[in-house]
């Protein structure tokens, strides 16, 4: 019987041959930590395969959303990071992609001058509503192993263990 593509046995077995030389290396948490890289690289891998039709890239993607889900659809820089799980210096490449393909726009800030706001447009609004039923396959297709109560469990532990990790 052949092994899945994407089977995690291959990480398992080097954790395994790191215990028995360092037996102090703490196998549980180091499994957890690993789980979620191989977590990620999958679903940013299916993201990307799924939203290439419409030029934009997971990174984008999430930007986008999270500006959708503001009401107003407008945030700073600072926010949209911090909302997105963004580096500061990746979202201003990320915003200038955006905003050259008229998605998002950059204007100075109702409230400070200063400050700049980036808001979706008409354009980017219309783009998401379109990707929004693949999106939203991809997420129930991603999940579909759960039951809902394991769904919350594991929402649930996975926000402790960010919770835990402390600041950036």
């Amino acid at each position: 019987m052949s092994e899945p593509v994407n089977s995690f046995l291959p990480t398992e077995q080097r954790l395994a041959i790191t215990c028995r030389r360092h037996p102090a290396f703490p196998r549980e948490p180091a499994v957890l930590v690993r789980l979620v890289k191989h977590i990620y690289r999958r679903v940013h891998d299916d993201a990307n395969a799924s939203l290439k039709r419409w030029g934009i890239n997971h990174p984008e993607y999430n930007l986008l959303m999270m500006l959708y889900g503001t009401e107003g659809y407008t945030l700073n820089p600072s926010q949209l990071a911090e909302a997105a799980g963004e580096k500061a210096a990746n979202i201003t490449r990320l915003t200038n992609g955006l905003c050259d393909r008229g998605l998002i726009e950059r204007t100075a800030s109702q409230e400070d001058r200063r400050k700049i706001a980036l808001t979706l447009t008409q354009t980017g609004i219309a783009m998401i509503e379109s990707f929004l039923p693949d999106v939203c396959s991809l997420l129930e297709r991603q999940a579909t192993g759960l039951q809902p109560r394991e769904m919350a469990q594991l929402e649930k532990l996975l926000k402790k263990f960010l919770d835990h990790l402390g600041p950036v």
